[in-house]
């Protein structure tokens, strides 16, 4: 099974409305391109987020979704630009935005992560949420330069900060900021409009999630451009409202634990009651998310 499918797979197991599930038919997945910043683009398909920046010599690519869609992202690339992609940044090692790293550097493009991406792309991988086994990836599909903590990259009158995150969605997670667009894409250390998914069994941590979320709002003004992993573009306001939402479901569960409360407890005392409505609506409904919640917080 290939990796990417391998995920979508495994998400659908969790709930039948997840997006990426969903989308079994590839050829009826159309890649849309809006703006998102000067020089900058938000390309949404089926999977990712991908940021597009456009310089004066080169392109650059932030994720490439699944290895069935690289065609159709390519296309969409050359419909914004004539300009060849140089480089290419994985966000983190899931499926949905590394899937087409192969094709990409088949392509001539330089796949650039954190250290962590490439070890786990390099081995067999367990998604312990969603019993899903992934396989290592092709090596042609590997970052070819890896970072430990930030690298920079100078697109013309663009500069591109790559900064690696602690631990938060996985143990590999980046941000990237654009700072003459004022555009920054989150990765999945943000979810817009729904509760993330915390990958415990990649080094992820709930608490890490939010203080992504304050690394991020650290290089947002409010006239920035946000791009989450997945959901709709967003500003400055709702990611800090993200942040809220996070924060008010681990004071509440904190406090359940200090109580003794078992996970099953947690659960069924509905900590997150008051934002399920809203926020619970996408793939990671409220007693699964709970359920991650609580054994990262036990972890500490």
């Amino acid at each position: 099974m290939k990796r990417g499918v391998s995920l979508v797979l495994a998400l659908g197991a969790i709930a039948v409305t997840v997006p990426l599930a969903a989308q079994t038919n590839w050829d009826s997945v159309s890649i849309r391109t809006i703006p998102a910043g000067q020089g900058v683009h938000m390309l949404i398909g089926s999977g990712g987020n991908i940021a597009l920046a456009v310089g004066d010599e080169f392109a650059f690519l932030v994720d490439d979704q699944f290895e069935q869609l690289s065609a159709k992202i390519l296309a969409a690339v050359r419909a914004a630009t004539d300009k060849p992609v140089r480089f290419l940044v994985n966000t983190h090692w899931h499926g949905d935005h590394s899937g087409g790293n192969e094709n990409m550097a088949k392509a001539g493009v330089i796949i650039v992560a954190h250290d962590n991406v490439r070890t786990r792309m390099s081995t067999d991988q367990f998604i312990e949420a969603f019993k899903s086994a992934v396989p290592a990836s092709p090596r042609g599909a590997l970052p070819v330069v890896t970072f430990a903590e930030s690298v920079t990259f100078h697109l013309g009158t663009e500069t591109i900060h790559v900064i690696h995150v602690p631990p938060a969605h996985t143990d590999g997670d980046a941000i990237v900021h654009f700072t003459r667009a004022n555009t920054l894409h989150m990765g999945d250390t943000y979810f817009n409009g729904r509760y993330p998914f915390i990958d415990l069994s990649s080094g992820g941590s709930f608490e890490g999630v939010i203080g992504a979320v304050d690394a991020g709002l650290r290089y947002a003004n409010d006239s920035t451009k946000i791009i989450p992993g997945h959901g709709a573009m967003a500003s400055r306001a709702d990611l800090q409202m993200y942040r809220n939402v996070l924060a008010g479901v681990r004071d509440r569960v904190a406090a359940l634990i200090k109580q003794g409360k078992t996970k099953e407890q947690v659960i069924a005392a509905k900590p997150s009651a008051e934002w399920d409505a809203t926020w619970g609506s996408g793939f990671m409904k409220p007693d699964v998310f709970l359920a991650i919640v609580y054994e990262s917080m036990k972890k500490k």
